[in-house]
């Protein structure tokens, strides 16, 4: 029989770039074993080549059964979110796991660190950053240290606060810290190097300095994440903003907690740039520019968004909607969902001959001032209509829509080219449910700025009677009744 156990294990599998990482494994036909706090947060598709234990590297004994068999270990855990005995459990959680990992016969140990400016006083993250690989290095196997400055992605800590900043800020506030030098680098490029590194034969331990090729400073991502989304954002310096101060300019401003903003800023007011491009030389990768990391980070998360499969994010969110909808990354989001006695094709019925003639279904008189505001400022207006009164494909003009994706019977998603201060799309999904139908549809906003969330919130109360009015009409339609139960909003992740 062949061994199909796992040769590989992964730490850090929940986080951002772990996720990627699996991912990539998996793409490439890896056994993958995945140590996790919470093995839960790890669920896994079906036939999936991923085995998941529980495990922690703060408690040693959990480490030895995850390590049996291991060729390779990647170290992606990171203790940045933790509280002020951070640099204790980081260092703690290295020198348990390089132990074990030598104990076991672990031939190689990969981690991602950071660039570290030479003959500085570091700030306590990236000080602990460095003592982390440090330890990896003389107390384990042979390990490849990967330090990379600032990483341009889709959902990285760096990016999301750039965007952040960006989208909701007419303007630009920017301290001193934003005009330290770095050596960004796009996610895709850290991947591929992570994986270049499980794979290269290591005889002894390395450190690699990873960048793309432009040095630029945190401003300057601000000015191109601008320039990317067509967005006008003036720079005014301050001359004094400390880095708690800023931390709690984060936390009003962005996702960010006020202790993880601390942290972030006390080690981006260091140059963290590439001073040894040998070594990364051997890996045989020309990283992307920053420019386009940022394009292709803004295209990921559309993409991801597009992707979305609302009904199965309902079932595991546990946040409850509030004013505006729920937040998903820089969007808003509205979805709601009404069941219906009736097999999937009937169901998608209305909503394939939704527009033109037809017409919304609901609040019809608010479509057509909608229009007419919209032909007013140049836009389209409702007068388009459709192609065809029961089919739409990819790229039909749906009204002041645009049909982006047409699954039959199941799925129809629309994309705003009225004028908006932002981007808009509506989805409509339909699935099996109970012996029936679960229609959701689901209204996602894309604001431009302060601008774009007054629009969003000023036009709420609008939107729950427009588009909860509508989805009864659907349901009432698909039915072949004249009436409908009131359609319920639900928790969107």
């Amino acid at each position: 029989m062949p061994d199909t156990s796992p040769r590989i294990l992964l730490t850090g599998a929940t986080g951002y770039v772990g996720g990627r990482l699996l991912a990539a494994l998996e793409d490439r036909g890896h056994r993958v074993r995945c140590l996790a706090r919470r093995p839960g947060h790890l669920r896994r598709r079906p036939g999936s080549t991923v085995e998941v234990v529980e495990g922690d590297v703060l408690e040693a004994a959990t480490l030895p059964a995850a390590m049996e068999g291991i060729e390779v270990a990647y170290y992606l855990v990171h203790a940045l979110a933790g509280g002020r005995d951070f640099v204790d459990d980081e260092l703690r959680g290295a020198r348990h796991f390089a132990r074990a990992a030598r104990e076991a016969g672990v031939r190689k140990v990969v981690y991602l660190g950071g660039l570290v400016p030479a003959g500085e006083r570091l700030s306590a993250h990236l000080a602990s950053r460095t003592e982390v690989g440090r330890i990896l290095r003389e107390e384990g196997p042979p390990s490849c240290e990967l330090r990379a400055s600032i990483i341009i992605g889709s959902g990285s800590l760096s990016f999301e606060m750039i965007r952040a900043l960006v989208q909701r800020l007419p303007v630009m506030v920017t301290p001193s810290w934003t005009r330290c030098r770095a050596q960004p680098i796009a996610i895709e490029d850290v991947i591929a190097y992570l994986l270049a590194a499980g794979e290269m034969a290591l005889p002894a331990s390395r450190v690699v300095e990873i960048g793309g090729p432009d040095q630029v400073t945190y401003a300057d991502l601000m000015r191109i994440y601008a320039e990317e989304r067509d967005l006008r954002r003036p720079m005014l310096p301050v001359p004094v903003l400390s880095p708690r101060l800023s931390s709690y300019w984060l936390a009003l401003i962005t996702p960010l907690q006020a202790r993880v903003g601390a942290k972030l800023i006390d080690s981006i007011r260091h140059d963290t740039v590439v001073d040894d491009p040998g070594p990364a030389r051997a890996f045989d990768i020309a990283p992307r520019g920053v420019r386009e990391a940022v394009r292709r980070a803004i295209q990921r998360e559309d993409r991801r968004l597009a992707a979305t499969r609302w009904t199965d994010a309902l079932s595991s969110s546990q946040r409850t909607p509030s004013y505006g909808g729920v937040r998903y990354g820089s969007r808003l989001v509205d979805s709601r969902e009404a069941w219906v006695p009736v097999p999937p094709d009937r169901a998608f019925a209305p909503i394939r001959r939704i527009g033109g003639d037809v017409g919304w279904y609901y609040g019809q008189w608010l479509w057509r001032i909608r229009g007419a505001l919209d032909k007013l400022f140049g836009g389209p207006g409702l007068r388009r209509g459709r192609r065809d009164p029961e089919h739409v494909a990819p790229g039909d003009a749906l009204d002041f829509w645009r049909v982006r994706e047409v699954e039959p019977d199941r799925l129809l998603r629309l994309r705003a080219e009225m004028r908006l201060p932002g981007r808009a799309w509506l989805q409509f999904d339909v699935a099996p449910h109970e012996g029936g139908s679960r229609i959701r549809q689901t209204a996602i906003f894309d604001p431009r700025g302060l601008l774009g969330l007054a629009y969003w919130y000023a036009l709420w109360p609008f939107h729950q009677f427009v588009f909860g009015g509508m989805l009864q009409r659907i349901q009432a339609r698909a039915t072949g009744v004249g009436h409908a139960p009131s359609a319920s909003t639900g928790p969107v992740d």
